[in-house]
């Protein structure tokens, strides 16, 4: 890089959600770079605190943070930081918050309580945030309107059904979110930023 060339734009997006959700995943499935993890096995000193109903085939957890990086333009280059699923661990979701420009809550349709907690911290901090519904090998039982009503969205929240495991449905949720983020701007009266191309191809 030049002394001419100016760096591009960096922005944080936080990846939340319930235990087994599927957060780790779509950092992984999407990050143009290896992802780091902070992944630890389970064993029987989390049993009876860990609830593993609906992922009792889940053998590990993420214990501080994902993290993962995907460049959306030469001028943009969002940072993904993936929080930890279980109570015991929420502790770190006010550190990884710092300086989050959005967020992403994974939600899972056998699940959905699980994700609350994550929608209420998004909320009482007035922090942006989009829906990804993973659908579990494809499958899902509910609609986007008895989804919404369930979690109780706002109607402007955008809510996406897919699979994390698949890259277009990770970079399609995060420019939902961007896309949301540029709404708002706008409707608070601030300048609208310009569009955000499709994300550069990894590698």
């Amino acid at each position: 890089m030049t002394s001419s060339q100016a760096a591009p734009a960096a922005v944080k997006i936080l990846i939340a959600g319930g235990f087994g959700v599927g957060k780790t995943t779509m950092v992984g499935a999407v990050s143009e770079v290896a992802p780091l993890r902070t992944e630890e096995y389970l064993t029987s000193a989390s049993v009876g605190v860990d609830d593993l109903a609906g992922i009792d085939q889940k053998d590990t957890t993420t214990v501080a943070l994902d993290f993962g990086r995907i460049t959306v333009s030469p001028e943009l280059v969002v940072y993904l930081f993936g929080t930890p699923g279980q109570e015991r661990f929420w502790f770190m979701w006010n550190d990884l918050v710092n300086g989050a420009l959005g967020g992403v809550v994974i939600a899972d349709t056998r699940r959905l309580e699980t994700s609350f907690a994550s929608i209420d911290f998004f909320e009482s901090r007035g922090i942006p945030f989009v829906v990804a519904i993973n659908c579990f090998h494809g499958h899902n039982t509910r609609t986007a309107v008895e989804i919404r009503a369930a979690l109780d969205l706002d109607p402007d929240v955008p809510l996406l059904i897919g699979d994390v495991r698949e890259r277009p449905f990770g970079r399609d949720v995060l420019l939902a979110l961007v896309d949301h983020l540029m709404t708002l701007s706008v409707s608070e009266g601030e300048a609208a930023p310009e569009a955000v191309p499709e994300p550069v191809p990894a590698g």
